[in-house]
């Protein structure tokens, strides 16, 4: 029996091949999945989003996104998804923005909300909706646990695609660090970890049109990029698997309570060590002294760089097809929408298969 779900995504960040929110890459996969199993998959997203399935688009005013911005697109989003809701035979609405509670369905369709960024960033009424049939899903056992006892969630973790994540036959001397140039994220300290480390960073990723994030960028990130290091901007997917494989190691310096983390999972499935700060989820992820390396300062960051060289990449790789797994996550996320829309076992998951290892 297939299902029609429909998808919506945070208003202010397209969903595209190189998009660098991992909110966004867990929307695109489940959306490719659906279609490629049969389903129909409807997606909410900005303008300029590239899907599988039928976009349901939302023009963004242009210039810096703020607040009267934000207020702009929620009503936006309402009106798009009545609209949806009512042209569409709609199975399960599945929601992966922060702002979710802005815009959530008038009951009737059950839905699936995804919280993909630290529960402490949420509105409190955000643990205690009126609205019945809504369901709560973490992404790891850490960001579970700092919700609300009251809050009902169950844990799906995420997973990337094996097959796209290989190792290299051999390593060359740099870091690589990837994802949103934004001040949690805490580049300019890889960038000093690097530098004390005396081996080349490589940074990619992309800044948003948030005000603190250009002023980061500008301040904390541009004065720091000097050889030998380079800022590449966005990759694509080949150019990324193929950076993250020849790395010596995988840089994370979050500074929040990551509750997963997609960079650290491909890096492992490219048989790359991580050396990431000890936040959140992220001590799920590595395994200390094994697949990598787990840190408090930028000082241990720095010294455990050239450590990282002693590392097995067969080690990192075994440990990514077991626990990194897309295929897993999306069966996960599937027989959820079949429980929800009541037709739990009879939903056909046979043409998921996003790993040949």
């Amino acid at each position: 029996m297939s299902l029609t779900v429909l998808s919506i995504g945070y208003p202010l960040a397209p969903v595209a091949e190189n998009t660098a929110g991992g909110a966004e890459q867990i929307l695109a996969l489940l959306d490719e999945q659906l279609v490629a199993a049969g389903h129909r998959s409807l997606v909410i997203a900005p303008e300029g989003s590239c899907l599988r399935g039928t976009l349901l688009p939302v023009s963004v005013p242009a210039g810096q996104l703020d607040e009267c911005v934000q207020q702009v697109v929620w009503q936006r989003y309402r009106h798009t998804i009545q609209s949806g809701l009512a042209r569409y035979s709609v199975d399960v609405v599945h929601m992966h923005g922060i702002d979710f509670a802005e815009y959530l369905p008038t009951p009737g369709v059950p839905v699936v909300v995804t919280l993909h960024l630290p529960p402490s960033w949420y509105p409190a009424r955000a643990y205690s909706l009126e609205r019945p049939d809504t369901h709560l899903v973490c992404v790891s056992d850490s960001q579970a646990k700092a919700c609300s006892p009251a809050a009902h969630v169950r844990v799906i973790r995420n997973g990337v695609k094996l097959d796209e994540f290989q190792p290299a036959g051999e390593k060359d001397n740099y870091a690589f660090a990837l994802g949103r140039i934004c001040p949690e994220k805490g580049y300019h300290l890889a960038l000093d970890a690097a530098t004390q480390a005396d081996v080349p960073l490589i940074l990619a990723g992309e800044t948003f049109g948030y005000k603190a994030h250009q002023e980061y960028f500008a301040t904390m990130i541009g004065p720091r990029v000097v050889k030998p290091h380079r800022f590449i901007g966005p990759v694509g997917a080949k150019r990324k698997q193929a950076l993250m494989a020849r790395a010596r190691c995988v840089l994370v310096p979050s500074l929040v309570e990551e509750t997963s983390c997609l960079v650290a999972m491909e890096a492992l499935a490219c048989g790359t060590p991580v050396i990431a700060f000890r936040r959140g989820a992220l001590a799920e992820i590595v395994k200390d002294g094994r697949t990598g390396f787990l840190v408090d300062t930028t000082s241990e960051m720095a010294e455990a760089i050239p450590a990282a060289a002693n590392l097995s990449s067969v080690e990192c790789r075994e440990q990514a097809e077991r626990e990194f797994s897309a295929t897993q996550m999306v069966e996960r996320y599937f027989s959820l929408y079949a429980e929800l829309a009541g037709h739990a076992g009879a939903v056909s998951l046979s043409r998921i298969g996003l790993e040949t290892s």
